[in-house]
């Protein structure tokens, strides 16, 4: 008789962990609480088991077409914008940027800021990537929009409705799979019995934790959205805007131009700024040369004096 009721125990269980979408009507499921009520002498009804999977049925999260029932409800989208702006006012583009985004309830995730030299040469740039709620951002692009001169501005958007409903779906399903085996483990007679139970629920409570997980992150996608920032530091501006032949003859030719002029500009600025390294160079150069003289000079008497010398011995003789 233990014996029975032993199989009759083990096959609850089997029972309770091969389906969670109770909603099923088969016969199949009816014999198996039919079993558990015999064994534990408790009614586990199918209404008593599948209240929450019934109610994820009428979610429509059951299969795919439910699924795509539940989308309608509301879409999970996660939004992606990417701007590049040029500006004049470097320092003050960034600290607006980083106002802006507290004011709307976002914050700066990373920045990167480059080319802050002392160098004449040197124009800066900064790399921002931002989160912004996500009911906030076409008022958060319009601001950045306004800093500096936008010269390109791109925007995704991914749809996780799917994927959103369908990780629900299996985490709720796992859930109402645990809480059977809670009840299960409430009954059960001896060690052997409670250690697999405890085995399954540990299980469970690991995949429920990982569909948690998932939640969360799809969560902080959807609710902030992304906006990548570039800022870079220009002396002259980019007109982005469409131009005629002779319009865009006079852009080059003043393009070129200011090329022309900027380039000299930083050949004076250069040699004045070496000004410094040239005086020191020409003065080690005229001590050296002055060193030179010296010693050819010394050099020269030397020789004229022996030769000077030779001449009065010969002389002599």
């Amino acid at each position: 008789m233990k014996f029975k009721k032993r199989i009759a125990f083990f096959t609850a269980i089997m029972m309770a962990l091969l389906t969670v979408g109770c909603g099923s009507k088969s016969k199949s499921a009816s014999e198996d609480s039919a079993t558990m009520e015999s064994v534990y002498g408790t009614d586990y009804s199918e209404n008593e088991y599948c209240e929450e999977p019934a109610e994820t049925a009428d979610a429509g999260v059951t299969s795919g077409n439910g699924l795509e029932a539940q989308v309608e409800n509301g879409r999970k989208l996660i939004r992606t914008v990417s701007l590049s702006l040029q500006t004049k006012e470097f320092d003050s583009v960034l600290n607006s940027l980083k106002t802006k985004t507290t004011e709307l309830g976002g914050y700066v995730e990373n920045s990167s800021i480059s080319g802050n030299s002392y160098s004449y040469t040197t124009t800066r740039y900064a790399s921002y990537t931002i989160r912004i709620p996500a009911d906030k951002l076409n008022e958060f692009v319009d601001i950045v929009g306004e800093l500096g001169n936008v010269t390109q501005e791109n925007e995704s958007v991914e749809d996780v409705t799917l994927q959103y409903v369908d990780v629900e779906s299996h985490k709720k399903a796992l859930e109402t799979e645990q809480a059977r085996l809670m009840e299960l483990l409430s009954t059960a007679e001896n060690m052997e019995d409670l250690l697999a139970i405890e085995s399954k629920l540990s299980d469970i409570r690991y995949e429920i934790e990982s569909y948690e997980s998932q939640l969360r992150l799809l969560d902080n996608q959807i609710d902030y959205s992304t906006v990548h920032v570039e800022i870079f530091e220009v002396e002259r501006m980019t007109d982005a805007g469409e131009k005629g032949f002779f319009e865009e003859i006079k852009e080059r030719f003043g393009d070129n131009l200011y090329k022309v002029g900027h380039g000299f500009r930083n050949l004076i600025i250069g040699i004045l700024g070496a000004l410094p390294i040239l005086i020191v160079c020409a003065a080690v150069i005229a001590v050296i040369v002055v060193i030179v003289k010296k010693s050819i000079k010394k050099i020269t008497l030397k020789k004229q004096k022996k030769a000077k010398e030779n001449d009065y011995e010969e002389n002599f003789k």
